[in-house]
């Protein structure tokens, strides 16, 4: 459960980073978005505007990073990078197929305690998202903030935050895709792909 800052009302904006291009010799963790990435970024300000962020804070990874920098860019906003925010660390593992990466990551939700793949756990995953998201709100205290991050941490502190299956969700976040999350009731308000 997640500690809710006197009566200032946080709404928090988890943003899975646009399409990368996939270059199969190299981490996930490296990769750079794609050209089409890139133009789905813009469309993503679009539609996050109406929610009138006051800051984009992003992982290290450089297809999250040049998420962020688009979105602050649309949006007239700074950008900054804060560790803490990456996916799951499998970089010990070398590309998986479609079939062969679905099947780890549903082994990895469905036994969160136990390294199934990379060199983390799913809890192990969550709890350093986790105390990165809280330090982050506690810097910017009632405002609200755009996370660009990854489809797997998201997933994991969304379900840990309001009981949906993190696979569930995983599944649904698109290339890129957002949640909108009120940090007071620890709910779900929004969930949207952008094509």
């Amino acid at each position: 459960m997640l500690s809710v800052w006197g009566d200032e009302v946080h709404t928090l904006i988890l943003v899975k980073h646009s399409l990368p291009e996939i270059v199969e010799n190299v981490p996930a963790s490296e990769w750079e978005l794609s050209t089409e990435g890139q133009s789905r970024c813009k469309r993503l300000a679009d539609c996050l505007v109406k929610y009138q962020p006051n800051f984009v804070v992003s992982s290290v990874e450089p297809k999250a990073w040049k998420t962020a920098e688009i979105l602050a860019t649309e949006l007239r906003l700074s950008a900054q990078v804060i560790e803490g925010l990456h996916e799951h660390d499998r970089n010990n593992v070398g590309y998986l197929p479609g079939g062969k990466f679905q099947d780890a990551i549903r082994e990895f939700f469905a036994r969160p305690d136990e390294l199934v793949f990379g060199s983390e756990t799913a809890a192990q995953t969550h709890q350093r998202f986790q105390s990165a998201i809280n330090s982050i709100l506690s810097r910017f205290p009632g405002r609200t903030i755009v996370v660009v991050a990854h489809g797997t941490v998201i997933s994991l502190f969304v379900s840990r935050l309001t009981g949906i299956s993190d696979l569930f969700l995983w599944k649904e976040l698109g290339l890129p895709s957002f949640v909108v999350l009120d940090m007071q009731s620890n709910s779900l308000l929004i969930k949207e792909n952008i094509q």
